[in-house]
């Protein structure tokens, strides 16, 4: 289910969230088409293992029941965030204004799930990306596909969603090597944890100049 906004970026996203790809030069073509609602894609040496990779499936506490597949605890087991990123108020209330005034599909229709990029230099944040989407999974899968695009590394972004912080979430985010997760919505257990084997500032009910710090917060710096 999408709205369709962003099918390349969202094909690629999910490859490289579901591991399948590891890196863009993998992927020589994608091809959309709207007639069979069907993406084919076209990888330089094929997909090695494939039928391995799928067969076994960790269910997340994603959208209803989110599913990722392969060995998904041992990469996390394997995932460490940059440390040296901060986040500061300041940044984190800029960036919760802008989301808040941001043009959405949300406050025309509703019913949909927005996740953003935002960059953040300690001091100020600025939304890179904005993709909203049926489910947040699709959302976040969009941009981790445009940022391999685009060439953009997550080492001190923020990820900013309006869905609660569930394990397949806080997953993404971290494969994405973005140590910054945050949302107006509140979080799972499973995300939690995973958060905090990762090493990752997680950041929940934040909105306007209201937030719960969950996880990672000694990368947060309350005075500038």
């Amino acid at each position: 289910m999408t709205l369709g906004a962003a099918p390349e970026a969202l094909a690629i996203g999910y490859l490289r969230n579901q591991r399948l790809v590891k890196r863009l030069d993998e992927i020589v073509a994608v091809q959309v088409d709207w007639e069979t609602d069907s993406v084919a894609i076209t990888t330089r040496h094929g997909l090695t293992d494939l039928d391995a990779k799928t067969s076994k499936r960790t269910k997340t506490s994603g959208c209803g029941q989110g599913t990722v597949f392969g060995d998904l605890m041992e990469d996390i087991d394997n995932v460490r965030l940059p440390r040296e990123a901060t986040l500061t108020r300041s940044a984190l209330y800029e960036l919760l204004d802008k989301v808040r005034t941001h043009e959405t599909i949300y406050k025309q229709a509703g019913a949909v799930h927005g996740c953003a990029l935002a960059s953040n230099d300690g001091v100020h944040s600025d939304i890179l990306q904005f993709v909203e989407d049926v489910g947040r999974h699709n959302a976040v899968d969009a941009i981790a596909g445009q940022m391999w695009l685009d060439g953009c590394e997550g080492d001190d972004k923020i990820f900013y969603t309006t869905g609660r912080l569930t394990s397949e979430m806080v997953i993404k985010a971290a494969q994405m090597n973005i140590p910054f997760l945050v949302s107006r919505s509140g979080l799972t257990q499973m995300g939690y944890e995973i958060a905090q084997k990762v090493g990752m500032t997680m950041i929940g009910r934040a909105t306007n100049r209201h937030f719960l710090l969950f996880t990672g917060a000694e990368r947060f710096r309350a005075q500038e």
